[in-house]
């Protein structure tokens, strides 16, 4: 990259899913948290982030419930068909962002269904990333005993935990080398869960950035309650 040139900042919000462990007739990124929808204080904790130009939201081409939102956000916000998996939806809003985004821009993916990231967490994110070459994501060191089983939920092994992370989001690469990696890894038939696994499939080195534990993802209806706490705590600190 150019000296003279100075990265801008983008957002991509895979929400596409359509949450079946939720157990709830809506995708979960839809449900009500606080009286907002899970997705609305996602995008509100990302246009926060002063940095951000931008955010490109995947969503589903039978989705009905997006147009139903109030859409009030300090940061222009537009949509993408989304793809039958994450990386396909990731990919899509990528491919938006062609002829917006210059080579070396950084993007933030994070998930629609996690809605208590700290602006924070996301400023450390951006500050301690903005001269890395790569990028990499936000994650929290793993604590507990972790155990390996086969398919009949036997344990083979314990493996050790020193070094291991539980990834998060957002995870801040560079819009080029992202798009490139996530091409690469559909185009061999590789669906990568996260964006890091297709900068790692491609050569890169991400870094991690130690984060909260509070930036959950809903996935399970009892976690909707415990993000719901979460956003209290965080409220009574800020």
């Amino acid at each position: 990259m150019a000296d003279n040139m100075i990265s801008r900042y983008w957002a991509i919000v895979p929400a596409a899913g359509i949450g079946s462990r939720m157990q709830s007739d809506i995708p979960k990124q839809y449900l009500t948290l606080n009286n907002k929808t899970v997705i609305e204080h996602t995008l509100s904790r990302l246009t926060q982030l002063g940095s951000i130009e931008a955010i490109v939201v995947a969503i589903s081409a039978e989705d009905t419930q997006w147009s139903k939102l109030a859409h009030e956000y300090s940061k222009p916000v537009q949509t993408v068909d989304g793809g039958k998996e994450r990386c396909h939806s990731v990919l899509n809003a990528l491919n938006a962002l062609v002829g917006s985004a210059a080579a070396d821009d950084w993007v933030l993916v994070h998930d629609a269904a996690r809605p208590c990231v700290r602006s924070t967490d996301l400023e450390k994110l951006v500050a301690d990333l903005k001269e890395h070459a790569v990028g990499g994501l936000l994650g929290v060191p793993v604590r507990d005993t972790m155990k390996r089983s086969d398919k009949n939920n036997i344990v083979t092994e314990t493996v050790e935990r020193n070094n291991l992370w539980h990834a998060l989001t957002p995870q801040m690469f560079r819009f080029e080398q992202l798009q490139e990696a996530l091409t690469k890894a559909l185009e061999d038939g590789f669906l990568v869960t996260d964006e890091a696994s297709a900068m790692e499939y491609a050569g890169h080195k991400p870094i991690m950035i130690e984060g909260h534990a509070d930036n959950i993802k809903i996935t399970r209806p009892e976690d909707l309650s415990l993000a719901d706490y979460y956003l209290q705590q965080q409220n009574e600190t800020e």
